[in-house]
């Protein structure tokens, strides 16, 4: 047996996360759904050491609920965690549009675009097209360069896609690619306050949709394939 380097364990470390990530994301794995270290190992081909490492950063990130003797399960939040959530969300988001406006350079510019031409591609894909739209947000995060703005904006960005799994009426990706295209205009011309306010009604907007929960006995291994191939995995 090859012995891994501990780069290599850390890069498989961190791909086992993406995986796990994306598929709860993509809501490939559903709210409430079990995740199995030995079944996860095996599809993704890694030590349920690593396993574990991935579902405590995810626990960390707000993805993934850890109970002893009971295992890990992708979080179900409720309704009212739902309300709570959207509205630090809205605060939030609300200094990211205050900090960007009128501060964008050429090339943040050009990167927003490309993203919401890529999310005009993928209106036809639900689940990609609100992975997507979580995406233009942190995106917008990260030009702040403010580590702790970019930290919270992530983990809520990635929580509330949970909300839309379980609670969420189908996603209007026309509305969310228009309003997205609205948005970046404004924080080039540097109109705050015409930003915060389509901020907060895109988000609002959200947070009203709301539909009873579906089941899903899907089985893991079968979910993560495609994801462990596309971190490199298998």
């Amino acid at each position: 047996m090859v012995q891994k380097t501990g780069d290599s364990v850390r890069g498989r470390s961190h791909a086992v996360h993406r995986a796990l990530k994306r598929a709860i994301l993509d809501q490939a794995l559903s709210p409430g759904a079990k995740l199995p270290e030995d079944s996860i190992g095996e599809r993704l081909g890694v030590s349920r050491t690593l396993v574990r490492e991935a579902l405590v950063r995810l626990s960390e990130e707000g993805l993934v609920d850890l109970r002893p003797n009971k295992g890990a399960t992708v979080a179900r939040p409720t309704l009212e965690e739902g309300r709570n959530l959207f509205l630090t969300r809205v605060a939030l988001e609300r200094l990211v549009v205050e900090t960007l406006s009128g501060r964008l350079a050429k090339e943040q510019i050009d990167t927003l675009s490309a993203h919401i031409d890529a999310e005009d591609a993928a209106r036809t894909e639900h689940a990609q097209s609100i992975r997507l739209a979580g995406e233009f947000h942190t995106l917008l995060a990260q030009m702040t360069n403010n580590t702790t703005l970019i930290r919270y904006v992530n983990e809520t960005v990635a929580r509330s896609s949970l909300i839309l799994a379980l609670y969420g009426r189908p996603h209007s990706s026309e509305c969310a690619v228009s309003e997205h295209r609205d948005l970046l205009d404004h924080l080039i011309a540097g109109k705050t306050e015409a930003a915060v306010k389509l901020m907060t009604h895109h988000l609002d907007s959200i947070t009203t949709r709301a539909l009873l929960p579906k089941e899903d006995d899907r089985n893991i291994k079968d979910v993560l394939s495609a994801y462990a191939v596309a971190e490199g995995l298998v």
